[in-house]
This record gives structure tokens, C-alpha cells and sequence, in this order.
């Protein structure tokens, strides 16, 4: 009764990211593959989906990231966006939907050239430009506080290159990667707390909105937490993680929020990847808790054929039946 992953994938793909994701919905579902489909594999098929519909793609490895600690999860995210260029899409936008006239090299985009090629003093035009941030980024109540600050700094740090701006935005920017040490660099931008467990899943789903306001379709998150259900560590150890069961149990309720959570979440379609023994460990697969089993499995299913839209999908290579 497995599904093949291209069907899957079709599905994904038609009534997800190119209707629902997009008109700003959002959905979590989880997928097992059979042994014989790499996980690699699924990961890079369902990329080269999202990217050819229009969707930032990030993929998240237990392995490497530590899923069940909402903080790591999102600071893995950050670093594979480019944070400059949806500010600067985003302040060319701005400047384009006001009709001003832009330079049309990257590296002359700066306050006073613009100011200079629409006959603006500069001084004006700046305060002008604070405003326009303003109404659209931090009257923005889709995405959290601490978030619109940051966007509004890097907005600005796109203009002013030669300034103090581009120090407070690499620091920003470090801030949102997990990798700023003291969160005392940006007190000049407001910011007085590092991204955390009790404010990383806003910060998440303020990035997916974020990616809307720039064009994009939203945010396409892999997540494979297949590691999680290994319990024997190997004898020579390696740079990668492993979990007891207490951290397992951790990162279902991870997941069982970002289910609870896909109404306050838009334009975000999350897989998660698992193995087979996610289903039938008793120890550390899907009965060691019942929040998370209860809703995605699903209590009447056909015993010769799978729902393609159900919450838990397998897939092999074999024939669907």
C-alpha cells in the first residue's frame, strides 16, 4: 500500500505548493521511505520541487542540528537564507512601488546615489525612507517584534554600505545564525535577547511571512529526524549527534506544536523525514508519544491504498496498490 515518492512528490507539488502553500496556508506531513529510497534522495527531489515553484528550500539533519531544541532547529535555518538579498528586494520594492528611479548596478545602490538621481536631499530622503519602513515592516504584526527591528536594520544597512549600519547588520545577522556572542552588540538596534526556545517558533514563522512580503511563495522546511530513533551509539565516535529517549520525546513535541501551530503559520510547507523504525519502536518511535501519534495517524484508512493527502505518508519504489 506504499506510495511511490514521484506520486507523492506530484502531490506535494499541485495541491500543496502550487494552491494551498501558496495562497498562505500552511502544513506538516510526515514521510517514511522504504529502505531502499535514500533519504538524500527524497531531500533533493522535494528541493528542486520547491525551488522551481517559486519556495526558499532548507533542510534540517538531526544528525548535525538538534531538532528537538526549537532554537538550533531555526538557527540552522538562518543560515541557509541570504538575509541581504530579501533586504534588498525588499528596499527596492519600496523604492520602485513610490516611483523613485534606482540605480542599475548593484554596487551604486546607496541613499545618496538615489537621493542625487531623483533630486532629493539625502537627509530627507532618509527620514522619508524611516517612515516608509515603518508602516511596512514594523506595523507588519504577522512577524514578531524582535524580527521586524532586525529586517529594519538590514533594510537600512543596504543603503548605507560605507556607514556604521554594515557592523549592526553582520551582528544581526550572527544574532539570527545563533552565532552572536554578546547580545549586548545590539542594544543600539533594540534587540535585548538572543533567540531562544520561547521565541525561535515565532521567529520561524515570521521568516516564512517575510518570504512572502519579497515574492517568494514561502518557505519549503525538510526536516529528518531519523537519528533520533537510533539507540545504540557506534563504537568509534563521530562529530554527529545522538539522542536518548527523554531528548526523542523532546523533539516530537517540537513537532506536535508546529501541527498545533500551522493556523498562526502561513506560506509553510514542512516534511519530515523518517525511518521505518519511527513506526514500530516501541521505545523511541511514534508510541512513545501518543500527543504526536493521535494527530497524524489516521484512525479509519483503506487497508489496499493510501490517502496521498493523509498527515503520514510511505513510500517505496514499489507499484501502488
Amino acid at each position: 500500500m506504499d506510495m511511490r515518492p514521484q506520486d507523492w512528490l506530484e502531490i506535494v507539488r499541485r495541491e500543496y505548493l502550487q494552491d494551498f502553500i501558496r495562497r498562505g496556508g500552511a502544513a506538516v506531513k510526515f514521510v517514511v521511505p522504504a529502505e531502499e529510497i535514500g533519504h538524500d534522495q527524497l531531500r533533493d527531489q522535494l528541493g528542486k520541487i520547491a525551488k522551481e515553484e517559486g519556495f526558499l528550500f532548507a533542510f534540517v539533519d538531526a544528525k548535525s542540528t538538534k531538532i528537538h531544541m526549537v532554537d538550533k532547529l531555526f538557527h540552522e535555518v538562518a543560515r541557509q537564507v541570504d538575509w541581504d538579498e530579501l533586504a534588498y528586494s525588499f528596499v527596492t520594492q519600496i523604492f520602485k512601488e513610490n516611483k523613485y528611479e534606482l540605480p542599475t548596478a548593484r554596487d551604486e545602490f546607496n541613499l545618496q546615489q538615489i537621493a542625487l538621481l531623483n533630486r532629493r536631499e539625502e537627509m530627507f530622503l532618509r527620514k522619508e525612507l524611516r517612515t516608509w519602513l515603518e508602516k511596512a515592516i514594523y506595523q507588519d504584526f504577522e512577524m514578531s517584534q524582535e524580527f521586524r527591528i532586525a529586517m529594519i536594520r538590514l533594510c537600512i544597512a543596504q543603503l548605507d554600505p560605507g556607514g556604521a549600519s554594515p557592523f549592526l547588520s553582520n551582528a544581526i545577522k550572527e544574532w539570527l545564525r545563533g552565532e552572536l556572542r554578546l547580545i549586548s552588540t545590539l542594544k543600539e538596534a533594540l534587540i535585548f535577547q538572543k533567540v531562544a526556545r520561547h521565541n525561535a517558533r515565532h521567529m520561524l514563522f515570521s521568516l516564512a511571512h517575510w518570504l512572502k512580503v519579497n515574492g517568494r511563495n514561502g518557505l519549503v522546511l525538510n526536516l529528518d529526524i531519523s537519528r533520533y530513533t537510533v539507540s545504540a551509539r557506534p563504537k568509534d565516535p563521530d562529530d554527529s549527534f545522538y539522542y536518548s529517549a527523554p531528548a526523542t520525546v523532546d523533539a516530537y513535541e517540537v513537532l506536535r506544536q508546529f501541527i498545533d501551530g500551522t493556523d498562526e503559520l502561513e506560506c509553510c510547507f514542512i516534511a519530515v523525514v523518517a525511518s521505518r523504525e519511527f513506526l514500530t519502536d516501541e521505545k523511541r518511535g511514534l508510541d512513545r508519544y501518543y500527543a504526536l501519534k493521535l494527530r497524524i495517524c489516521d484512525e479509519v484508512r483503506d487497508r489496499h491504498r493510501q490517502n496521498p493527502f493523509a498527515s503520514l505518508i510511505r513510500v517505496s519504489d514499489g507499484r501502488q496498490t
